[in-house]
């Protein structure tokens, strides 16, 4: 019997996280689950992964590699949650970038981050006083440098983030956000979580997009077309 294999999840009990992780499951991946308040484990374990309790925003280089050692992939999918821009620039730039070299310490290749679509273009047009520039920025850079890293990733950029239930259908879209060159407007511009659970899912299962940056909405073109 082959061994299972271990996904690393930083950022365990965010809305993405938990829905990725039962997907991920039933991929056949054994699922770890950073979490930074112990009282999210109950909700971690219910969804069939193994809460791990990890600040990340905390937690140094060294015992991050650690805590990735024998993982087959890691998914940054933490967030700082916005308001704060120290603490946005502390979670989504620095954390995320001593997880992507405590995963090449740990020699965990492969790693897929969770951004959003208009991260490669957005610091182009936003005055730096606008309340999303911070984000924006920390996203815009931890990306770039992953693309300078070694790992096999795959960074998907989801547009405005919805409640909706799963479609398993969806557009991509250019780095701005445009559909054949137009620009979405409304609920074309949206990407349901769920969505991009099975995204997560299916790129780590299928071994998809590797090296690639994904910008989708939701759409019409079934998961499965769009990666092969």
């Amino acid at each position: 019997m082959a061994e299972e294999r271990r996904v690393v999840i930083v950022g365990g009990h965010g809305k993405v996280a938990l829905l990725a992780a039962p997907r991920l499951v039933r991929e056949g991946f054994a699922v770890d689950s950073f979490i930074r308040n112990p009282e999210h484990a109950k909700d971690v374990t219910a969804v069939g992964a193994n809460p791990i309790q990890l600040d990340v925003e905390q937690t140094g280089t060294q015992a991050l590699a650690e805590a990735f050692a024998g993982a087959d992939a890691v998914v940054f999918s933490a967030g700082a949650g916005g308001g704060n821009p120290e603490r946005t620039h502390a979670v989504d730039y620095e954390a995320a970038i001593r997880t992507m070299e405590a995963a090449k310490q740990a020699g965990v290749k492969r790693y897929v981050m969770v951004s959003y679509s208009r991260s490669a273009v957005d610091l182009d047009s936003l005055s730096p006083q606008d309340s999303f520039y911070p984000y924006a920025k920390a996203k815009h850079d931890a990306d770039e440098y992953l693309r300078a890293t070694s790992l096999d990733y795959t960074i998907l950029g989801p547009g405005m983030l919805t409640l909706n239930p799963a479609t398993s259908k969806l557009t991509l879209v250019d780095s701005q956000g445009r559909v054949a060159g137009k620009q979405p407007s409304g609920s074309e511009s949206e990407t349901a979580r769920e969505n991009v659970a099975e995204v997560i899912a299916y790129v780590l299962a299928h071994d998809s997009a590797i090296r690639q940056t994904v910008n989708f909405f939701d759409g019409q073109t079934p998961i499965r077309k769009i990666f092969s």
